[in-house]
Order: structure tokens, then sequence, then C-alpha cells
């Protein structure tokens, strides 16, 4: 039997879901690895998972702390050489505190915490995260955030949008105000995603949300809505997908 592939899990102060990362990298077939924010040793894995929670308080600025944490400096390292980055919520504020991806999350606009249901459209299914899933699919997983909101400047948006670095949209709604209903981008090479609703909340079938797919009118739907009750394992495509990635 080959050996497992390892997807290190990072923990920082105030990580809330590195315990549901690394339950959904073990359903996905994959062995997790834990990190600590003060290690420097990044253990021989193959992938990086930087989960939500509130690192160190969210002071200063969400992720801008974490950001400048040892454990960040192999992880961007490696990140530029080409290993997978994963970055949900709060992660993905310290990819953009770190300069991995670019521009910023900053407080939603109606200026209010939001948890729920969220319908996302895949725009992007060729990076190291979303190779399971197809372009225009549509996915159920949570979202919990009070500082999800995605900006950046016009020509930074415009460059994403043009190179098809956008990798999941907000469908229905735009629950935080996010440019462009942009909930999740990577960047040039692929390797690195972040995302802003939480993947690892929706992967195993009878726990996770209830899942409303819309067939797409863009891709060939006829806009239509299909309920199809707690599936709640449409997360987990992206953390097979880096497995996948990672085998070859």
């Amino acid at each position: 039997m080959s050996p497992k592939v390892k997807i290190g899990v990072v923990t920082f102060p105030g990580t809330l879901d590195d315990q549901d990362a690394a339950r959904a990298v073990r359903l996905a077939g994959g062995e997790p690895v834990r990190l600590w924010h003060k290690d420097t040793d990044l253990q021989g894995v193959g992938a990086v998972i930087l989960p939500g929670g509130f690192y160190y308080g969210d002071y200063l600025r969400c992720g801008a702390i974490a950001a400048v944490s040892a454990i960040m400096g192999p992880i961007v390292d490696a990140a530029r050489t080409g290993m997978p980055v994963l970055g949900i919520c709060n992660g993905f504020q310290v990819l953009c505190e770190s300069h991995l991806l670019e521009g910023a999350l900053i407080r939603n606009t109606h200026q209010k915490f939001i948890c729920r249901d969220q319908t996302l459209r895949v725009e992007n299914a060729d990076t190291a995260w979303t190779s399971s899933l197809t372009q225009g699919q549509t996915i159920t997983v949570p979202l919990k955030n009070g500082e999800g909101c995605f900006q950046a400047d016009a020509d930074t948006i415009k460059r994403l949008e043009d190179e098809g670095r956008v990798v999941f949209r907000y469908v229905d709604v735009n629950p935080n105000g996010s440019a462009h209903d942009i909930a999740g981008i990577t960047n040039k090479q692929g390797n690195v995603v972040g995302l802003m609703p939480h993947p690892e909340h929706a992967v195993e079938s009878g726990f996770g949300p209830v899942r409303r797919a819309q067939r797409s009118k863009s891709f060939g739907g006829d806009g239509s809505v299909e309920v199809s009750g707690h599936g709640g394992t449409d997360g987990l495509a992206l953390f097979a997908s880096a497995i996948n990635t990672l085998v070859g």
C-alpha cells in the first residue's frame, strides 16, 4: 500500500477549525500533520492548510500577526516553489497579509458577523485545490465571518478576472459585500488558494449544510435550484483535489 499523502494543518493561537481541517484530510484519504505556529520545519508535508479561526484575537488586522509568525517563513518559501497551500477564512486573510495572494479582507459591509449555508460557483477548476470540481459547478458550504469582504484596487480586480484567478464566486447573495461577488482566489501558479467559506465543515454526509445546487444559466442550465437535503460533502472535493495533485 502506498503511503498516505501528508498535509500539514497549522495551529495558531486562536485557531478554531484545525481539528475540522484535519478530519477533512483524513476523510479525503490523506494524513494530517499538526504544525504549530512556532515551528520552522514543515515535517515533510506535501501541502499545507491554514484553517479558520481568530488568530491572535484578530488584533491589528485579521491575519497580520500570524503572517509574520515563525511557521509562515517556510510556508511562503514552499508556496513560491509550488507547494499547494489552502487558506480558509482567517487563513485566507493570512495569505493576503503574506502577499501570497492579492487583495485584502475587510469588515463586512453590513457590519455584522454572518453564519449561513452559502452556495458558491466554481470559476476555476484548474488549481491544486479544485481539480476534482468542474467549472460552473455549484457547491454549498458553511460561511461564517465578520471580516470577509474581499477588496482590491480596480487594476488588481481586473487582473484577477482576466487571468481566471477567481476560483469561487458567491451565488444568489453576496453575504459580505465582496467585490465582484468573489469568494476565493488563487495565485498565478494555481497552487495557492484562499476562500472565505469553510469547506472543512462540509465533508461528511448527514452533518453538512442543506445542499442547494443551482443550474447556472451561464453554463447551459435553466437557473432552477435543486434542494437535496443534508448532503454535507461538497467541501470534500477541495481536500481530495490536493491529494490527487500530489499523487499525480
